[in-house]
C-alpha cells in the first residue's frame, strides 16, 4: 500500500479538522478539502468544532463591543 493509500484511510488530524472549520466558516473551503472532509472525517467532530468556534466567535463580538462602548464613555 502506498503513503498516499494509507494517508487517504487515516482520519483527519485535529489540525486538518480545524482548518476546514475556519475555512468553511469564512466561505473559502476548496472542494478537494470538502471531499477529503466527508471521506475522512466523522460528522461529529466537525459539529462540535462548529459549535465551539461560533461559541469562541460570539464572546469575542461581546467583548469587542463592551471594549469599545468602555472607550466611548458610555
Amino acid at each position: 500500500m502506498s503513503n498516499k493509500q494509507k494517508q487517504d484511510e487515516q482520519p483527519l488530524t485535529l489540525r486538518e479538522m480545524l482548518q476546514s472549520v475556519l475555512a468553511a466558516a469564512l466561505g473559502v473551503q476548496s472542494s478537494k478539502h470538502r471531499l477529503r472532509d466527508f471521506s475522512r472525517g466523522k460528522p461529529s467532530h466537525f459539529i462540535v468544532l462548529g459549535v465551539l468556534f461560533t461559541l469562541v466567535f460570539v464572546l469575542l463580538l461581546v467583548a469587542v463591543v463592551k471594549l469599545v462602548l468602555h472607550l466611548a464613555g458610555l
